[in-house]
């Protein structure tokens, strides 16, 4: 049983993944903006398993969370695959302190590409000359998204890519 647990450990935290999305937690906020918890699981998953795998998961990750929100006009798809497949392409070096910090600077720059595709989705289905001014709020929620995202990056990456990997050498 123990070794089920061990061989199929992504797979559980990938269904914590939408969970956490739903639940929300506000004691990890700022300014009423939580961090884009997907990229937490994705980044490790991808470097460990590979571009096409990534793009798979961002693929799922992007079904699943799409599924969950009310507002079925825009989709959070794109930037997942794009994350997926370009997380894929780092690799895994054994240079534990820059690596904590790179988990931090890699998410920040996918939770900044996720959230301006989703911005940009936003604004062309709204888009008007009268509007504009009122899409500038969403520009801090974006750079929230990326600080809150790049400030955990390196305590949950570095913790999932070692149970990741554990996971993987128990196959």
């Amino acid at each position: 049983m123990n070794k089920f647990f061990a061989k199929n450990l992504p797979m559980f935290f990938f269904i914590f993944v939408p969970i956490i999305f739903l639940w929300h937690p506000s004691w990890l906020g700022f300014l009423g903006i939580q961090p884009y918890w997907p990229l937490f699981w994705l980044l490790p998953w991808s470097m460990i398993n590979g571009s096409i795998n990534g793009l798979i998961f961002g693929l799922f990750l992007g079904l699943i969370l799409d599924s969950l929100t009310l507002d079925n006009n825009f989709t959070q798809i794109p930037g997942l695959i794009l994350c997926g497949f370009l997380f894929g392409r780092i690799k895994t070096h054994g240079y534990n302190l820059v690596g904590h910090f790179r988990y931090g600077l890699i998410c920040s720059f996918g939770s900044l590409l996720c959230g301006t595709l989703y911005f940009f989705q936003i604004l062309f289905k709204n888009f008007s000359n009268y509007t504009f001014l009122l899409f500038i709020p969403s520009i801090q929620n974006i750079l929230a998204e990326v600080f809150l995202t790049g400030l955990f990056a390196p305590f949950i990456c570095s913790q999932l890519l070692r149970m990741f990997k554990f996971s993987r050498r128990n196959v």
